[in-house]
């Protein structure tokens, strides 16, 4: 009479055979880790840097603009010469704040330097701090909030004082747990009075982190090295559904306001900020596919080599499965046995590899990004990934087993 084995004592036989092989079960095992390990690691990474760059964008939000002098326009038909366009200078920004009367935040920006030294007493920084000079918009276009401190008065964006809201980077480097506000520091060879400290917002990737200062835009433009500085003016828009109209709005304006007529091309050029963020989660998708086929590929190798131990391990136990089959046990008893085997293992390996991938991505993210996370998409995928390589690498071994003659299995040596 035919032996019917239930799914528990299936179970139980397989780990019975995978405690008697304990070094064949640990070098597979270790194998499907491996693999598992190079997926969750490095889609963690990515999964991590991605949750960086949105947190970035998130404060800034995705309904602002900037305006800013062109510098993508290259013309090598005049000899290779680098065509060069006008800068945006200080009275055309002020002009277009104080004329563009839609509901919107503008602030006039410009770059100082972002190579600069704070110092304070016998403390400086290192010499990567990065200066900028703006208005009182600063703090909503920029998506930053201030732990302590104010922003700038009129007054002092109008005579432009010599005042200075700071990263947290520079208060912690300069001050450590004391107080900076209203205390004098030296950036490069101008002194400032502290009257503001930002929130701290991360190292993040490509965004500076906290080792900035922001200056009246006016004191800017008195210590900028350059005789003819180009301005930026950040615009936040107030209305998402008017986003588009208002770029258009925008354009129109600023168009006036630089003299160009028409047919003209703009020579300065908007930039979204939600075109940065779509080219930046574009390349992160793309590192995302990357990163799946390497895994994969891993993987791959993994059940090759775990198909290879479970054919192996069908030679050695060929007496076990002839005398199996001389007590009762069917084809489908036996082929159950070795898929649920091979399917243990994996699950051994892929716990492994699950905890080691999340060790060694996070450790990769928390360095680049600052942030932990966990990606439970990809861990429950791994998961199934375990399952299936199980499936597909003992399919054809349990078929095998299945397939051995009786009579001849017992007569094995």
């Amino acid at each position: 009479m035919p032996v019917k084995t239930s799914l528990k004592e299936n179970i139980s036989i397989a780990l019975q055979s995978i405690g008697g092989n304990r070094l064949r079960t640990s070098l597979t095992s270790l194998i499907i880790a491996i693999g598992i390990m190079a997926l969750v690691g490095i889609l963690t990474a990515i999964e991590g840097v991605k949750t960086s760059v949105n947190n970035a964008f998130a404060g800034l939000g995705a309904n602002s603009f900037t305006i800013q002098n062109r510098g993508s326009g290259l013309n090598f038909g005049n000899g290779g010469h680098r065509k060069v366009y006008p800068p945006v200078r200080y009275d055309q920004a002020d002009r277009f704040k104080k004329v563009f009367n839609l509901p919107v935040i503008i602030a006039i920006n410009l770059q100082v330097s972002g190579t600069a030294v704070a110092k304070y007493g016998n403390q400086k920084t290192n010499p990567n701090i990065s200066v900028t000079g703006s208005n009182e918009n600063y703090l909503i276009t920029g998506g930053y909030k201030l732990a302590f401190g104010r922003n700038f008065s009129a007054a002092e964006l109008e005579h432009g004082a010599n005042v200075v809201m700071i990263g947290n980077e520079i208060k912690t480097k300069l001050f450590r747990d004391n107080d900076p506000i209203n205390k004098y520091i030296f950036i490069g060879n101008n002194q400032f009075r502290v009257i503001g400290v930002f929130a701290p917002k991360g190292s993040g990737i490509g965004f500076g982190g906290d080792k900035f200062c922001i200056i009246p835009v006016l004191k800017a433009k008195q210590i900028v090295a350059t005789s003819n500085p180009t301005f930026t003016i950040s615009v936040n828009v107030t209305s998402a559904a008017a986003f588009d109209a208002t770029i258009g709005e925008a354009t129109s304006l600023f168009r006036n306001i630089r003299g160009l007529r028409v047919g003209t091309d703009d020579n300065f050029e908007i930039q979204r900020s939600d075109s940065i963020q779509q080219e930046l989660s574009g390349q992160l998708t793309g590192m995302t596919i990357a990163g799946f086929a390497i895994g994969i590929i891993t993987l791959i190798g993994a059940a090759i080599g775990l198909m290879n131990i479970m054919l192996v391990s069908v030679t050695e136990r060929t007496r076990e499965i002839g005398l199996r089959k001389a007590l009762g046990a069917t084809p489908s008893v036996i082929r159950k046995q070795f898929l649920i085997e091979a399917i243990v293992i994996c699950f051994i390996g892929g716990i492994a590899g699950i905890i080691l991938g999340m060790a060694v991505g996070n450790l990769i993210a928390v360095q680049i990004s600052g942030s932990f996370v966990a990606p439970w998409r990809w861990l429950f995928s791994a998961i199934a990934l375990c399952t299936f390589i199980g499936l597909t690498s003992g399919f054809y071994p349990a078929k095998k087993a299945s397939r051995l003659d009786p009579v001849e299995a017992l007569r094995y040596e």
